[in-house]
């Protein structure tokens, strides 16, 4: 790193030329002898990045930002202050520490946080960054498996890199790096509960295979995008494993969980007069017949995973009221839907969204939405709502 980007007047400039073109900046040459254009340009593009993502790093004076693909992979603020609701105690190692935001969340939450980053660049830089945000996270450039060797700590965090040298990405856990499966026992050693972010790609059955003592697993989405998996991992658990689904939007965050091993049984019915559509938190953890128990409302299919009922309720995802059902059939579909304008999904039906546009001359947008699904029966239907 060049800490002459810490100057004053440098960082004006950055802050200055945030909406500048990157292309005629880098014509233009760089204004100082110490600092090339590309290290300017590469701060520019990182901040930017951090705007709305890290929206403290972005507002706080003398930031350091790495490389515009490390701010690309790290925690958002918002996910990085709920993995702080989930820890406790006095001392906590994130030993694959990065640029250092969930550190910052954690050490909100713990008495004392040690950052262990095995990348010189990085370790600098959040070692830089920990002193401007004002927080007394212990920044160390070493290896945080090694590092962790022969201490106890309330909490261990880790979030391995899904980049593999052979393999490219990687979504298994044994690809990552480090390879958690082959260190568990030995991370157990040093903490009573072990944190651990993987990709939200991550099928939660081959976590549960690769994983033991799982006894939670949290599903963070944001603005019904799923972003995170996090499992906590407890050395003495007794505990039932659960599932926890998080859908975290602006005004309000929905959740709901359920038991890790149960299998409710979920009631089947046809549309009656709402309908509801799970969020992509829920749709990820696969929990279908709970949610279907859980509030006492119907399936419309078993792989149709969209739920009706009678009467309305609270629902951690979209809610619509049923305005009309309409077999699919052409001669029905041709009198009701085309030339239409209206909003498209498709659950468990065998034809996609453009093709369904282009066959009934659907425009996107409007008020209306069409589900075309499939009922118990197998019959085939669009369901005409509005959302409520």
């Amino acid at each position: 790193m060049n800490k002459a980007i810490l100057n004053t007047i440098v960082q004006e400039f950055i802050t200055n030329n945030l909406k500048s073109e990157t292309i005629k900046l880098l014509l233009k040459g760089s204004p100082f002898n110490d600092i090339t254009i590309q290290e300017l340009v590469e701060q520019i593009e990182s901040k930017k990045k951090a705007e709305n993502k890290l929206p403290t790093w972005f507002q706080t004076k003398n930031i350091y930002f790495p490389p515009k693909i490390n701010v690309e992979q790290t925690s958002s603020e918002i996910t990085a202050a709920y993995k702080a609701q989930l820890v406790t105690g006095n001392t906590l190692a994130d030993i694959t520490g990065g640029f250092g935001v969930d550190s910052y969340y954690f050490s909100k939450k713990i008495k004392q946080v040690y950052h262990f980053e095995i990348d010189k660049n990085l370790s600098e830089i959040a070692a830089i960054n920990s002193k401007a945000l004002q927080t007394n996270i212990i920044c160390e450039n070493t290896n945080g498996l090694n590092a962790i060797k022969n201490n106890y700590y309330d909490v261990i965090y880790i979030d391995p890199s899904r980049r593999n040298a052979a393999k490219g990405k990687v979504f298994y856990l044994k690809d990552c790096e480090p390879n958690i499966v082959e260190h568990l026992d030995f991370l157990l050693e040093s903490t009573n509960k072990l944190l651990v972010k993987t990709s939200p790609m991550l099928d939660l059955s081959i976590g549960l295979r690769e994983l033991k003592n799982v006894s939670e697993i949290h599903i963070v989405s944001v603005n019904n995008e799923v972003k995170e998996l996090l499992w906590i991992i407890e050395k003495d658990t007794k505990k039932n494993g659960i599932i926890k689904t998080i859908n975290i939007k602006k005004t309000q965050t929905e959740t709901f969980s359920m038991t890790i091993f149960d299998k409710p049984t979920a009631s089947i019915g046809s549309p009656k007069k709402y309908l509801y559509e799970p969020n992509a938190a829920i749709m990820k953890s696969g929990a279908f017949d709970a949610v279907s128990f859980s509030f006492k409302i119907d399936k419309l299919e078993n792989n149709s995973h969209l739920y009706t009922s009678d009467a309305l309720i609270d629902f951690p995802g979209r809610r619509f009221q049923i305005e009309n059902i309409i077999p699919y059939s052409k001669n029905e579909l041709r009198k009701n839907l085309s030339n239409r304008k209206a909003n498209i999904t498709i659950r468990n039906f065998p034809e996609t969204v453009d093709t369904l546009r282009k066959k009934w001359n659907i425009t996107d947008g409007g008020n209306n939405y069409l589900f075309f699904t499939t009922l118990r029966n197998g019959k085939k239907v669009v369901l005409e709502c509005i959302k409520i």
